[in-house]
């Protein structure tokens, strides 16, 4: 299969606008791996398959040229339909990744680096996670949960609904799109393919013994080997190793190859986020601070540190909020993606030279054999790979773009720039329904609104904007005060004071976009999730300038949001404060008039069905023109995610209610 060159043109300008039907057109690289010697780069390819209900991922092959430049075309490597984290051995002769059954959990496999069948290494009940080698390429670190006896399948007479009730003694008790976690905490394992039975061996298909390497209670992730005796992890864990409960507070441990000599190699005052370690031995980690009361995240990006230079961070705090995991490589080269003004920069983080920057939204990073790959969104593509030798920029190098612009013509935004009322700059992007039919008086309008609220929205390729500019209304969204990329001054704004400088910098925004004399300010609609949704029910209580609303996945009242949400345990506390009352949506929706679309999930655990209930049993009350949207099985990440059938579905009754109440 020929590519067409990079950057060339098509005819899209003829072709219809983005539907939500071309979901199905989608192409998501992610998990880049490059092969030690930096002969190609393996990542993996997901496709959504509306018709089946689930997501199509395989691993693909790019092979490169010594100049780091593709070599031959991307072909795909595996074909199994849930294959993912691929993963070079140090020599590269191998390659490990992730392999899920159509209806079973992901195992660790590993295979030739050149093709061919793979074997499968574990059958862990509850599956696997992280693979990550050891230095001498003869073991394989890894994540499990460990379920409790009686619960999740192991007892095969004990349905769910007939386990033993829980007895819960702290506060983070669940997680979003896992639900109970103490019941199954997860830990690191370590299989040895010395163990592994000769092919034509009587036990050929027998699976090597796992080790169990950490226990107890609490989950231990991230795991990364300190030499061949010795693997690293992140957990809370206290100096002698003990779980510590309830806390955002998480260190670098480690323990060796029999699970005995723990270590704490932080202070467990910070927030590690990852650890990685390079070729040369050296250990980089992520760590947050959190502040005097060890829970104040708001807006503090976790630096890079070097375990053996604890008090030089390589990364400012205050500017560079990381978009991805970094990415470490033979020698020692440490590459990180920031968060920029709604676009990425990854630069070199010893030598500071910029390797990429431009409207690129970056999801992942892998160095190796001197070649550093991105795989990144772009203005006109949701992902593409993007590869360079160590110390040059950057190129695209496949265009997966096709598959949806030989359908349909992605609609480039423009860029907004403005300011609030106290002269604050707010800055964001404008999507034209260009080439839609315009009434004289000019086209709706959706203020779409993102959550977080520390992220940030990009002008890149983004399937909410694209779906609803091509069925005719003009998208504005931008990034206001509380959001990342900005500097760690512009997120903590919003630090109790939700509801001030950020409606400011969003009714800023969209009065700077309804100067267009195309846009018609008598149909204007505000549209957002999560922390997009509070700011979505908070703009309809206080203004009657929106002709409709859609609320989705809201935090509407803080008060119950921390006793039911999986982070309410210290998020509402840091965000609001004593303020949680009035900085709550729901204290004013009695003043809401507008017609509001409320949608939200059954098994949202980071913003709970309750938020969306309570608010529709008040819309409800007061007679106000309303819809609940359930959807069953789903948790807080349905737009991004969710079940394919749904988003589409969910679109679908999005552009059913912007034209009851916008056309």
């Amino acid at each position: 299969m020929r590519l067409p060159a990079p950057g060339s043109r098509t005819r899209a300008t003829r072709l219809p606008r983005v539907q939500p039907s071309d979901l199905t057109k989608i192409r998501t690289l992610s998990s880049p791996t490059v092969r030690p010697d930096g002969a190609d780069v393996v990542v993996v390819v997901s496709r959504p398959d509306v018709e089946d209900n689930r997501y199509r991922t395989s691993l693909w092959r790019l092979p490169l040229g010594d100049d780091g430049s593709p070599s031959g075309e991307l072909a795909r490597l595996t074909h199994g339909t849930r294959d993912s984290s691929p993963v070079y051995s140090p020599d590269g002769s191998l390659l490990a990744f992730l392999r899920a059954s159509e209806d079973g959990p992901a195992q660790l496999h590993v295979m030739a680096a050149d093709g061919g069948d793979a074997r499968r290494l574990t059958d862990a009940r509850l599956g696997v996670s992280e693979p990550v080698w050891s230095p001498d390429g003869r073991r394989l670190a890894y994540v499990a949960r460990v379920p409790e006896e009686g619960r999740y399948g192991t007892d095969e007479k004990i349905k769910p609904d007939q386990e033993a009730p829980r007895l819960i003694e702290h506060s983070r008790y669940q997680a979003d799109g896992l639900g109970y976690v103490l019941d199954r905490p997860s830990k690191i394992f370590v299989v040895d393919l010395d163990d592994l039975p000769a092919d034509d061996a009587e036990d050929a298909e027998r699976l090597p013994e796992s080790r169990q390497l950490t226990a107890g209670d609490g989950d231990d992730r991230s795991p990364a080997w300190l030499d061949d005796e010795r693997v690293a992890f992140v957990a809370s864990r206290d100096g002698r190793g003990t779980w510590r409960p309830d806390t955002l507070v998480s260190d670098v441990c480690s323990v060796d190859l029999r699970g005995k000599g723990f270590r704490r190699h932080t202070d467990g005052t910070g927030s590690v986020g990852g650890v990685q370690v390079a070729g040369d031995g050296s250990v980089v980690c992520t760590v947050g601070d959190l502040g005097p009361s060890g829970q104040d995240f708001v807006a503090r990006s976790a630096a890079l540190r070097r375990l053996d230079a604890p008090g030089a961070a390589l990364t400012d705090p205050e500017t560079d909020h990381l978009a991805c995991a970094p990415a470490v490589g033979v020698g020692g080269t440490l590459v990180a993606a920031v968060e920029h003004r709604g676009d990425t920069v990854v630069r070199d983080v010893d030598t500071g030279q910029v390797l990429l920057d431009g409207h690129v939204s970056v999801a992942g990073l892998a160095v190796g054999g001197g070649v550093v790959a991105a795989v990144a969104g772009t203005r006109t593509s949701y992902s593409e790979l993007l590869v360079g030798r160590v110390g040059e920029r950057l190129r695209q190098v496949t265009d997966l773009r096709r598959h949806l612009t030989g359908t349909a013509a992605p609609i480039e935004p423009e860029e907004l720039q403005t300011s609030a009322e106290d002269g604050y700059p707010v800055h964001g992007w404008l999507f034209r329904p260009a080439g839609a039919p315009r009434r004289k008086a000019g086209h709706p309008v959706v203020l779409m609104i993102h959550g977080g609220p520390f992220t940030q929205y990009s002008g890149n390729l983004f399937d909410e904007a694209q779906v609803l500019a091509g069925a005719g209304y003009a998208v504005v969204m931008g990034n206001p005060r509380g959001g990342s990329g900005y500097g760690a001054a512009h997120g903590r704004a919003v630090k109790e004071a939700i509801g001030t400088v950020d409606v400011a910098d969003l009714t800023a925004l969209l009065d700077h976009a309804l100067t267009r004399q195309d846009l018609d300010s008598s149909r204007v609609g505000v549209q957002g999730g999560s922390y997009g949704g509070l700011m979505t029910t908070w703009l309809v209580a206080h203004s009657d300038r929106f002709t409709a609303a859609v609320s989705e996945r809201a935090v509407n009242a803080w008060d119950s949001f921390a006793g039911t949400s999986d982070i309410g345990w210290f998020f509402g506390d840091e965000y609001v404060g004593e303020h949680a009352h009035e900085q709550s949506p729901l204290t004013w929706a009695d003043q809401i008039r507008t017609p509001t679309m409320v949608i939200h999930s059954e098994r949202d655990f980071r913003c709970p069905l309750e938020q969306g209930q309570r608010l529709y049993a008040r819309l409800r009350r007061n007679g106000v023109p309303t819809r609940f949207l359930v959807f069953p099985g789903e948790g807080h990440e349905l737009s991004r995610t969710g079940q394919p059938r749904h988003r589409v579905q969910r679109f679908e009754h999005i552009l059913a209610w912007w034209e009851e109440h916008l056309r």
